[in-house]
């Protein structure tokens, strides 16, 4: 049996529409909902979590903006996405609780949990092209040697464009397919 995974990625409040809103994710919040509504296979949403000692840690360190504070309106994954796809039953949906930028581990084991060993392919869509994305999307291609790694390139969102354009080169450098 052949297994299809779609991971979005952090498509949360804060990062759309709250402390580190960004207009280029709000624009692709409906085009996210178009696809997972229609998606057939495992969708794992990754939801960056922290917590209120943000700013004592490594990472709030670098970025003083504290968000997605574990159990706020910011940590949520946007509504409309994640009811597009729990209305698709075609699709069975996870989520993957994350404190940094890659899900790494805990992604993978998900995954492998529903599917197996053998996924014919993970596609990526989500935010921030330039952090969260990549790193998902290249931690999958050391966990999954044999399958196929998407990124949907316009269902994607950078924290500039140029970022954008930059995380798409590395990952068709590591030999992951960005499609249209």
């Amino acid at each position: 049996m052949t297994h299809k995974v779609l991971v979005v990625v952090d498509m949360q409040n804060d990062f759309i529409d709250g402390s580190l809103k960004n207009v280029a994710a709000q624009a692709i919040v409906p085009k996210i909902a178009d696809y997972v509504s229609s998606f057939k296979g495992l969708i794992v949403f990754t939801r960056d979590t922290h917590r209120e000692n943000y700013l004592e840690t490594r990472e709030g360190k670098h970025l003083p903006i504290p968000h997605c504070i574990a159990q706020t309106e910011g940590w949520q994954i946007n509504k409309e996405i994640i009811a597009a796809a729990r209305r698709n039953e075609k699709a069975r949906v996870m989520i993957v609780d994350k404190p940094t930028f890659s899900a790494g581990a805990d992604l993978s084991r998900a995954i492998k949990i529903v599917c197996g060993e053998y996924v014919k392919s993970i596609e990526f869509c989500g935010t921030c092209t330039d952090i969260c994305v990549i790193s998902n999307a290249l931690s999958m291609v050391r966990e999954f040697t044999a399958s196929d790694i998407i990124v949907h390139k316009d269902l994607c969102a950078g924290l500039t464009e140029e970022k954008h354009n930059a995380a798409l080169e590395v990952m068709r450098s590591c030999q992951i397919e960005v499609v249209e």
